[in-house]
């Protein structure tokens, strides 16, 4: 008797899996499709400033200063970078897997974060542009790649888009450099490829910082990672760890990253200690913290110690994605005046 019933409930439970699938299946390829029909056909407008989280044509939070920075912004700048920023479309409960560019929600989270404690580190000599676009959602990032590559498309599109609107309307010539994290970095190494790598345009190509995605080191046909502080027509990137912390998902990868000491700008693998972090940007932007960690880049990803504030010791985080750039911002900051200098150096001694 025991034996039957226990045969019953295991084919009852069988049954119920199998109905939950099927509804999770349908309501997923409903939404799915629904995405496509309302996203898929529609760029977004760039010649509405309104699309543009930071524009030079207007006051945004990409042109705050910290506190203990001198302000050497420089008004005409001839240099322009465009930034694009990481996946601020977080809802749990939504609608469509792409975000509207019109959502005052999603907007506010983009400039509060992304665009302050992000973009705001490449404004010393330099025009800043960075779109709003209809970022896929970070659930994304955790279903069927399959599926979740119309989503990126989307988002990529409007990126293109913004990107082709910029060269026509704004940039008459000027040497450009891009910079993102995450999501935003899957966008700009297509961005790149599509108007830089074997390109004429990279003759203009001052840097590119794409932050917080591996990036292969085959990725390029031409454009090479940079290798020391001064190269230019060059490209950086790093995923920040915890020191002795690499997650199963990068031990399984089948590829070798590009990864670059954000504190040395080189791609061995020699230990660099906090002396040389200028100062990183955490929860309060008007404060520069000094020395707030070290780095070493470790095989595909980039090694630093817990962050040297005060209560560090209940600190538990291993993986610092979300500090890629505020953990070295001084350091960035530096770096971009420096390959600017170099850049037009080069173009003088041409």
């Amino acid at each position: 008797m025991k034996m039957y019933r226990k045969s019953n409930f295991i084919k009852l439970f069988k049954i119920i899996i199998c109905f939950a699938v099927i509804i999770f299946d349908s309501l997923f390829i409903k939404i799915h499709a629904q995405n496509k029909l309302t996203s898929n056909i529609k760029i977004t407008n760039y010649s509405d400033l309104n699309n543009w989280a930071a524009h030079p044509w207007k006051k945004d939070l990409s042109d705050s200063i910290s506190d203990g920075i001198i302000d050497r912004r420089v008004n005409d700048s001839s240099i322009d970078v465009f930034f694009i920023h990481p996946t601020t479309y977080l809802q749990k409960e939504f609608e469509s897997w792409n975000a509207d560019v019109k959502d005052l929600a999603i907007n506010e989270k983009t400039d509060n974060t992304a665009i302050l404690y992000q973009a705001s580190a490449f404004n010393e000599q330099s025009r800043l542009f960075a779109p709003r676009y209809q970022q896929a959602h970070i659930n994304s990032f955790y279903i069927n790649p399959e599926i979740a590559k119309d989503y990126f498309e989307i988002a990529y599109n409007d990126v293109k888009a913004a990107f082709e609107y910029y060269l026509k309307n704004f940039n008459n010539g000027r040497p450009i450099i891009i910079a993102s994290h995450s999501q935003g970095t899957q966008h700009a190494g297509k961005l790149l490829k599509a108007f830089f790598d074997d390109k004429t345009l990279h003759k203009q190509l001052v840097c590119a910082y794409i932050i917080g995605m591996p990036i292969p080191e085959n990725y390029f046909s031409n454009l090479k990672p940079c290798t020391n502080e001064n190269q230019t027509g060059c490209f950086v990137g790093w995923r920040t760890y915890k020191n002795g912390y690499v997650p199963d998902l990068i031990q399984n990868e089948k590829f070798k990253c590009i990864v670059v000491n954000p504190l040395t700008w080189t791609t061995d693998e020699t230990y660099t200690s906090a002396q040389l972090n200028k100062g990183g940007i955490l929860q309060n932007f008007k404060k520069i913290v000094p020395k707030v960690v070290d780095a070493q880049v470790h095989q595909n990803v980039l090694w630093a110690c817990k962050p040297n504030v005060f209560g560090k010791f209940f600190f538990t985080k291993k993986n610092f994605h979300i500090g890629d750039i505020n953990l070295y911002y001084m350091n960035i900051r530096e770096n971009v005046r420096t390959r600017i200098d170099s850049f037009y150096k080069v173009k003088i001694e041409k």
